[in-house]
């Protein structure tokens, strides 16, 4: 099956079921990294991902890691390493900051190009994206980045710098998207930390159901103020 190209000119995909199984997800490349294209990716369970220097290519994955909330693994070593955790944990107060970590935590390179930046600078100034922070004392240790959609979160990128500086990011993320009425965090693709926080494999159609369920389900706009969460 042939690549999509998209034009910078139509926000237009295809149909996520005719996204490639090899590379799994694989469904169009081109385009750009506008505001608008983004949403109308995201809102159709399709994200970018692409290596320093090749097209932008657009992926949605059969199957999809996906966590529910309640059902976050709170191991036993973390349970206790949090009641006495030495970090504070904030909302939207360093979100360019939280990208660069994202960036800049990578051994084996990154793709979080400075366009990349810019655009999801873009989403943040304009409402869309989010961030969690996680502080030891003044220092910027640990934390994540995405995008919300009524009731799933679609989380993007983590970094840590400190122990279980991510795990806590996550943790505390969970816990307060639940209280206000948030229902799933997506992950995209599984690997072995967020299956050991808990995430699990969805098959696409099925989070596609969620997704077109939860994203029509707004939160209180008041919960993604900037403020401490723990």
């Amino acid at each position: 099956m042939r690549l999509m190209q998209l034009s910078r000119e139509s926000l237009n995909f295809p149909p996520p079921e005719m996204a490639l199984r090899e590379p799994n997800g694989l469904l169009a490349m081109g385009g750009d990294l506008s505001l608008p294209r983004l949403l109308s990716a995201y809102q159709r369970g399709i994200f970018p991902w692409f290596s320093p220097g090749d097209p932008i290519l657009w992926w949605s994955p059969d199957p999809r890691a996906v966590l529910w909330p309640e059902k976050f693994h709170l191991s036993r070593s973390m349970k206790r390493f949090h009641q006495r955790s030495p970090y504070r944990v904030t909302l939207n107060q360093s979100f360019s900051e939280v990208v660069e970590g994202c960036a800049s935590d990578r051994q084996e390179g990154t793709w979080i190009t400075p366009a990349v930046k810019h655009a999801w600078q873009q989403l943040f100034d304009a409402g869309e994206a989010q961030s969690i922070e996680v502080w030891h004392d003044k220092e910027l240790v640990g934390g994540m980045y995405g995008l919300a959609l009524g009731q799933i979160f679609c989380g993007e990128s983590m970094f840590s710098r400190c122990e279980n500086a991510s795990k806590t990011a996550l943790l505390v993320f969970s816990r307060y998207f639940l209280q206000q009425g948030g229902r799933l965090i997506d992950c995209q693709v599984l690997n072995p930390h967020t299956a050991s926080l808990g995430a699990e494999e969805m098959s696409r159609a099925d989070y596609l159901k969620q997704l077109d369920l939860l994203a029509k389900q707004p939160l209180p706009p008041e919960c993604w103020r900037q403020q401490t969460l723990f």
